[in-house]
């Protein structure tokens, strides 16, 4: 078998193992390496900037709608969680602990950072006394680390990178306006930034973000019909504000204890983008946070190579300039056919190759990964269609992805039918849920699937519950998870 076949060769079919072929795809990609820490991996130089691009866009949003980036101690005393119970219990099963420092050992264990509202709450009741304090707005990007029982790189690890945003507000409008804007932000990012289309909602109590009194997400469909929760948003009450003392004076000099909210997205992200876009030849990449945009190949006989590089060079000068991620490969001992496959396989948005005949008539051949399609263009227009394509191929990611959540997305009436649509097929189950934790938990415990969330927007309004027959309290999204 020639070289240029090898690297679909060591993917595993999605259709045969889909596991099998996330694991193939990310390590094939050299994205990560396993670190010597159970449940830890080492991003290697394409997945940390597929997430410094993710970081840069966020970032910009954030600062946008006023927030700050802040830094708090990744360390935190036992005593602070025991001031939320819910959030002890909620945390507890996945909190390392540290016990001994310089050789002795400590008054107080410390946990290494789970999440940040504890710290944050602390700081908060120093920092805040008046309603002229706020709203105060922080964000606050990190690493934090939950001991998970069963590990998947990138979707589920015991150390990954975040970012957490907390906020303190005079009342309940203000902090909800807040919780509702910043699930806005994650869903726009999603499917403007990533491609990846989401379904808005509300968690049910069981699944709400521990001490929190609302929890919101926005969950996408791998290509397997799994869900991820690709981000969350929490309107948290006062519960914190009463726990750690967080009050104001209000306009009328009385003291209030302040409304608070969090919010987050993780490398997760990185995790989805792959299950939500890869095929059986690797990576497909979003063009808007592809560490690579468009990898540029020169052909042709040794003869003719100089002059070509030479062209190759000034086409990607141009393309540079224009804010293009791009790069060139002239490397000599590879065929052009084995090159075409690599960055194939890693998912590179666009592909262009120049050589002695394309010199001649003054064009440039643009290769898309998402279609295969070639496009012939004049070297003079190459800046715009090189712009044009990336866009084309963003909006037909999303078309396709969300072309297979709609085709693997059902209307159920009963645990039955949804129990027979899980054992042929893959996908969300849309019910309706009378509310009880008891017919909540038998669907998890019959099929394995969890409430993923309430949705804002249903296609239809279920009038009976899936599994009691009941009158429905809540039209529920259902489905298996990571």
């Amino acid at each position: 078998m020639s070289n240029e076949k090898q690297f679909v060769k060591e993917i595993t079919p999605q259709g045969e193992d889909f596991s099998r072929w996330y694991l193939d795809v990310i390590k094939k990609a050299d994205l990560m390496s396993y670190s010597p820490v159970r449940g830890c991996i080492v991003f290697k130089p394409d997945s940390y900037e597929i997430w410094e691009n993710i970081q840069r866009e966020l970032d910009f949003k954030f600062k946008e709608t006023g927030h700050r980036n802040a830094y708090f101690p990744l360390f935190i005393p036992e005593s602070f969680f025991e001031k939320e119970k819910n959030h002890i219990e909620g945390f507890n099963p996945e909190l390392p602990w540290v016990t001994e420092a310089g050789g002795e050992k400590l008054e107080e264990r410390l946990a290494i950072r789970p999440t940040s509202e504890t710290m944050i709450g602390h700081m908060y009741a120093e920092w805040i006394n008046s309603y002229r304090d706020l709203p105060l707005l922080i964000n606050q990007w990190a690493n934090v680390v939950r001991w998970e029982k069963r590990t998947q790189p990138f979707l589920r690890t015991s150390e990954f990178l975040w970012q957490e945003g907390h906020t303190a507000h005079e009342d309940e409008q203000d902090a909800r306006r807040e919780t509702m804007q910043m699930l806005e932000i994650y869903r726009e990012f999603a499917e403007d930034f990533l491609a990846i289309p989401v379904i808005l909602g509300q968690k049910t109590p069981s699944e709400k973000f521990a001490g929190a009194v609302d929890t919101f997400s926005i969950e996408a469909m791998m290509k397997d019909g799994k869900a991820v929760q690709a981000g969350t948003s929490h309107y948290l009450g006062t519960n914190f504000a009463v726990a750690f003392d967080i009050k104001y004076l209000d306009r009328e000099n009385q003291h209030q204890f302040a409304h608070t909210t969090s919010w987050g997205v993780s490398t997760r992200l990185i995790g989805a983008l792959i299950m939500v876009h890869g095929d059986d030849r690797g990576l497909v990449i979003p063009p808007k946070v592809a560490p690579t945009q468009a990898i540029m190949i020169p052909i042709g006989p040794p003869k003719s190579r100089d002059q070509v590089i030479s062209r190759v060079n000034e086409l990607y000068a141009e393309l540079k300039k224009a804010g293009v991620r791009v790069k060139v490969d002239d490397r000599a001992d590879q065929s052009p056919g084995w090159k075409f496959n690599e960055y194939e396989m890693r998912g590179v948005p666009i592909r262009l190759e120049l050589g002695p005949r394309d010199m001649e008539n003054g064009q440039i051949v643009l290769v898309s990964r998402v279609s295969g399609e070639k496009k012939i263009v004049a070297q003079s227009d190459l800046v715009q269609e090189v712009e044009n394509l990336l866009a084309e191929i963003h909006q037909q990611m999303y078309d396709k992805a969300k072309q297979f959540r709609d085709d693997n997305y059902i209307s159920v009436d009963s645990l039955d039918e949804f129990k027979a649509f899980l054992e042929t097929k893959r996908g969300f189950a849309l019910a309706g849920w009378c509310g009880s934790d008891a017919c909540e938990a038998q669907v998890k415990e019959e099929t394995g699937a969890t409430s993923r969330n309430i949705p804002f927007t249903p296609s239809v309004q279920k009038q009976v519950c899936l599994v009691c027959g009941e009158t429905s309290a809540h039209t529920v999204v259902f489905g298996r998870s990571y």
